[in-house]
């Protein structure tokens, strides 16, 4: 009998009890256990297993959980006789962040307050066991509780685990880095780094109740901002050979399961749309999430996409500079960027920081690496989007970005398709009011940034019918876009930005349209366009010009 497949179960005992589809990544324990690593931090793209691996870490050493080892006996844990012996036999302590989803610094430190709160609640058995100094501090706990106050909770709470007990504390953290993510998208994260670099210190690197502790993220924040004198620390990232197959299914465990739920036929296709991850060396590596979805439904989908609204990918890419949306549109269009790689994240330095962005896409999982070359020491990737569900999952967030432009960006793609220069400028002009604070949250976008994002919606938007280029050699220059339709039938188009620049102060916006149409002619655009077969006629060539929000569109 086929077993359930039970989508977003994260809890090991309920998977386990109930029977659910599972694939057993238990060795997880016996690897990790032996290590001598006090603190290991494993960052993993989301949705790869993360809390359901702590949830079974926990459930196989916690001495309060019962039946443990009866939980183990078909899995490959039960083997090591070793570890075995370690099975119901420590306190736990686990805690996630993955709720702390504020958009202010007050919000956020109610939510951790709240967190530390229900952690006491389960408590209360030890209260009378706890000196009166403890006792003081265990009644200072509330959801109104001071951040330093708050920042001691997990110290306090190792301490009185460790004493009741008899036993150091395991430490397991989920989702470490959630709150760093929102707290730097909504503008706090100064403020809220300084708590959290506290919590970590007397969580992990002055609490003598210590045993181990296991933490689990999406990114690797840099030590110097979170873990600042943590020597104990182990950092495992998704280019680390440790654990490479621990999360995430493998392709072999993903054939097996596509032959046992009658889906042999389609592990091509199932290949094609959701394979493409890497951990280490360790290729052929599979979201779960996608995998599991689609046991259930049987149908193609970007389910990865849906289970998060990716606001950090989304800020730096919407706000980056013109050259990180040139390079996005390479990739959407299959191509591939170089690049070097950081994987300790600076968020305070992330503005703007070309490296920084494709950093966090790589290490999200967007990305994956093609090849790469070591450069006196400096390693340069070649990196592409990771699967066909990716490309998908691109298109929809792209989208999302242009839905407050409502129909005005359908009329204006329509326009720009029939040549309609008054219906274009009413339109854009109306776009622009709604978009230019929405691609930037100041409100301060460069114009050019807010263009290129427009072309990337373009880019989704008519990707059926156009190839859309941007920053190619055509003729003698490089033109800044060029739509060519796939039925030669319909019109090309190609455009040309000219902003005010301190080079072009006194022009007026009708002067710098008839630069950029005399530039279109000169450098001969069309060339491209003629080679191929395009009928000279059909080809349109606009000017676009602008000085801030004030725009003149001009055709050639």
């Amino acid at each position: 009998m086929l077993k359930t497949v039970g989508l977003g179960l994260q809890n090991f005992e309920k998977v386990i009890r109930a029977n659910a589809f599972y694939i057993d990544k238990t060795k997880f324990i016996s690897e990790w256990w032996t290590r001598e690593d006090d603190v290991t931090l494993i960052t993993r793209p989301r949705r790869f297993g993360k809390t359901l691996m702590l949830s079974t870490v926990e459930e196989f050493f916690s001495v309060r959980k019962k039946d443990n080892e009866e939980l183990f006996k078909e899995l490959n844990v039960y083997k090591d006789a070793e570890v075995m012996k370690e099975c119901g036999q420590w306190p736990v302590l686990f805690v996630s962040f993955a709720n702390v989803k504020a958009g202010s610094y007050k919000g956020a430190l109610q939510q951790f307050n709240i967190i530390f709160s229900k952690i006491l609640s389960t408590m209360e058995y030890m209260k009378d066991q706890l000196s009166d100094a403890d006792l003081e501090f265990y009644n200072k706990i509330s959801i109104d509780m001071e951040p330093g106050i708050a920042s001691n909770c997990i110290g306090y709470f190792c301490k009185w685990l460790s004493e009741y007990y008899g036993k150091n504390v395991i430490i397991l953290i989920d989702e470490y880095d959630t709150p760093m993510q929102e707290a730097y998208v909504s503008g706090y994260w100064d403020e809220l780094v300084e708590f959290m670099r506290n919590m970590f210190n007397t969580t992990l690197k002055t609490n003598p109740y210590l045993g181990k502790a296991l933490l689990t993220g999406i990114t690797r924040v840099s030590r110097e901002s979170l873990f600042s004198d943590l020597n104990n620390l182990k950092m495992v990232t998704i280019t680390s050979e440790e654990y490479a197959d621990c999360f995430g299914f493998t392709e072999n465990e993903v054939f097996e399961a596509l032959d046992n739920y009658g889906y042999s036929s389609e592990k091509e296709k199932v290949k094609e749309w959701y394979d493409g991850f890497k951990f280490g060396n360790t290729e052929g590596i599979y979201n779960p999430w996608s995998i599991i979805s689609f046991l259930q439904e049987g149908k193609y989908k970007a389910y990865w996409a849906n289970t998060s609204s990716n606001s950090l990918v989304s800020k730096l890419v919407r706000e980056g500079e013109v050259e990180i949306k040139k390079s996005f549109e390479e990739l959407l269009r299959g191509g591939s960027i170089e690049t070097e790689i950081d994987e300790q994240l600076v968020y305070g330095e992330m503005d703007g920081n070309e490296k920084a962005v494709w950093s966090l896409l790589f290490a999200s999982g967007y990305l994956k690496a093609v090849s790469m070359i070591d450069i006196d020491g400096i390693a340069r990737y070649e990196l592409k989007l990771t699967n066909y569900e990716v490309v998908v999952s691109f298109s929809v967030l792209v989208k999302r970005w242009f839905e407050n432009a409502g129909q005005n960006y359908s009329y204006f793609v329509k326009a720009l398709l029939e040549g309609n220069i008054v219906d274009m400028m009413d339109t854009l002009s109306e776009i622009c009011e709604d978009m230019i604070s929405t691609f930037d949250g100041s409100g301060k976008a460069a114009p050019e940034n807010f263009y290129h994002g427009l072309v990337i919606g373009l880019l989704v938007e008519l990707r059926s019918r156009y190839e859309i280029k941007s920053n190619r050699e055509s003729g003698l220059g490089r033109y800044d876009v060029m739509l060519r339709p796939k039925d030669k039938k319909d019109n090309a188009v190609i455009i040309e930005f000219k902003s005010k620049r301190r080079s072009e102060k006194g022009k007026t916006l009708d002067e710098l349209a008839d630069m950029a149409l005399k530039q279109i002619e000169d450098k001969k655009y069309e060339t491209e366009l003629l080679a191929a077969g395009y009928d000279k006629e059909k080809i349109k060539k606009f000017a676009f010009a602008f000085e801030g929000k004030e725009l003149l569109i001009k055709e050639g």
